[in-house]
């Protein structure tokens, strides 16, 4: 049973080092970091998972989180949505910040 915790908790961390790998190598469109983003979020919730099986403890901890997740996704998709409408793309050079 312990051999199965550390194969998914290695899984885990090696799912959150992915996410965190291509969030800074392919970041020239915002659409690729809102995907990194939400994979990491993936390996965390995974990590956080087994952990609150291994110890044996409530799983609301865990759906609170999914929940913030999820809620964090539908923010950065409404970001998305309003840099496309106002500057035709998701490309990061496309737009200054000195701007409005």
């Amino acid at each position: 049973m312990m051999n199965f915790v550390n194969v998914m908790i290695s899984s885990s961390l090696f799912v959150i080092f992915c996410g965190l790998w291509s969030f800074i190598f392919y970041h020239k469109h915002l659409l690729n970091s809102l995907l990194s983003l939400e994979f990491m979020m993936l390996g965390v919730f995974w990590l956080v998972s087994v952990q609150l099986a291994a110890v044996g403890s409530e799983v609301y901890f865990s759906l609170f989180f999914l929940t913030l997740a999820a809620c964090e996704g539908a923010l950065g998709l409404s970001l998305l949505v309003l840099m496309v409408r106002s500057h035709g793309n998701d490309i990061f050079l496309s737009f200054s910040l000195l701007e409005c």
